[in-house]
C-alpha cells in the first residue's frame, strides 16, 4: 500500500472542516544476504525486489544480474524481508561486505570527507568522457519530473529519482519516501532488465548528496541533474570520479557544478558551457 488516508481538520484561517487526507506509508525493509541480516532502511512499500536489487548493485554486493543466484521474500505474506542469495562463484564478496554492512549507505559515518572519498574513489571506477548530451534537453527534463511522481502529487512527501537515455526520453521512475531508496529502486529496475547500459542521466527530486553520486556512479550513469543543490561534499565526489551534477537555478537555467564537458549547448555542435572554475 503507498498511501493510507487519514483523518484530518483543515484550518482555512476563518473556519475549519474535518477532511481526508492520504499519507505516505513508510515500513521498515530488511534486507539479508546469504540468509543473514545486512541492512533495514525505511521506505514506501512496493517494488520490494528491484528495490533490493538496486541497493545491492550500488552498495557493491554484485556487480551483474548474474551474480545473483535467487533474490525474494522470505515468506510469501511478508514482504517486509527480502533475501538474497549469491551464487557460489560471488562469495568471495561476502566477508569484506559484512564486515563493512552500512558503511557507504549512511551520512553519519563518523570519518572526515576527505577520508570517506578517498575510500568511494577506491570503490567506484571513474566515468569516462564520451557521453554528451544537449544542454536544452537535459534541463527540460528536469522540468518534467514531476510528471513521474504520482505519489508526491497525491501525498506531497515522496523523493522521486528518474532515469534517462541519451535522447531524453525516460527509461525507469521511482517514487519513496526515502531519497536513497527511490534512486536504488529506479536503478534496480533497469539492472534486472539488462537495460543499464543505456542510462545516462539522472533527475532527483531532492538534494544531491555524496551518497546519491555513490550510487549513481556505481551504476555508471555519468550526469545528475537535481530540484536542489548538491552539498559540497557531494561536489568533491563528483570532481574526483568525472560525474556530471547540475541542480535548477531559481532565477532559470541550471547551476552546473562538475563535468560541464558533457552538456552542450543547443546548436553550437560540441560547445559545452564554460570552464567551471
Amino acid at each position: 500500500m503507498d498511501t493510507i488516508k487519514t483523518h484530518a481538520l483543515r484550518w482555512s484561517g476563518q473556519s475549519d472542516q474535518p477532511v481526508t487526507i492520504d499519507l505516505l506509508a513508510e515500513e521498515p525493509l530488511s534486507i539479508r544476504i546469504q540468509g543473514k541480516p545486512y541492512a533495514v532502511v525505511m521506505r514506501t512499500p512496493g517494488d520490494e525486489v528491484p528495490h533490493v536489487a538496486g541497493f545491492c548493485l550500488t552498495e557493491g554486493i554484485v556487480d551483474h544480474p548474474e551474480d545473483i543466484q535467487a533474490i525474494g521474500f522470505c515468506d510469501g505474506q511478508d514482504t517486509n524481508v527480502v533475501t538474497v542469495t549469491l551464487k557460489p562463484e560471488s562469495l568471495h564478496r561476502i566477508p569484506e561486505i559484512m564486515d563493512r554492512r552500512g558503511f557507504l549507505s549512511q551520512t553519519s559515518c563518523g570519518i572526515c570527507g576527505k577520508e570517506l572519498i578517498q575510500d568511494i574513489s577506491q570503490v567506484v571506477a571513474p566515468m569516462t568522457d564520451e557521453i554528451r548530451m544537449d544542454l536544452q534537453q537535459a534541463a527540460a527534463t528536469l522540468e518534467d519530473i514531476t510528471a513521474h511522481q504520482p505519489l508526491r502529487g497525491a501525498t506531497r512527501a515522496a523523493h522521486g529519482a528518474v532515469i534517462y537515455d541519451a535522447l531524453g526520453a525516460p527509461l525507469s521512475a521511482a517514487e519513496d519516501v526515502g531519497r536513497h531508496n527511490a534512486l536504488d529502486k529506479a536503478i534496480g529496475k533497469l539492472f534486472l532488465d539488462h537495460r543499464l547500459e543505456h542510462a545516462v542521466l539522472l533527475t532527483l527530486s531532492s538534494r544531491i548528496s555524496y551518497e546519491l553520486v555513490q550510487k549513481a556512479a556505481r551504476a555508471r550513469i555519468p550526469i545528475i541533474l537535481a530540484l536542489s543543490r548538491p552539498t559540497a561534499l557531494a561536489v568533491s565526489l563528483a570532481k574526483r570520479i568525472g560525474v556530471t551534477i547540475a541542480c535548477h537555478d531559481k532565477a532559470g537555467g541550471l547551476l552546473i557544478f562538475s563535468g560541464n564537458q558533457r552538456l552542450i549547448r543547443t546548436g553550437t555542435g560540441d560547445s559545452a558551457p564554460m570552464d567551471i572554475q
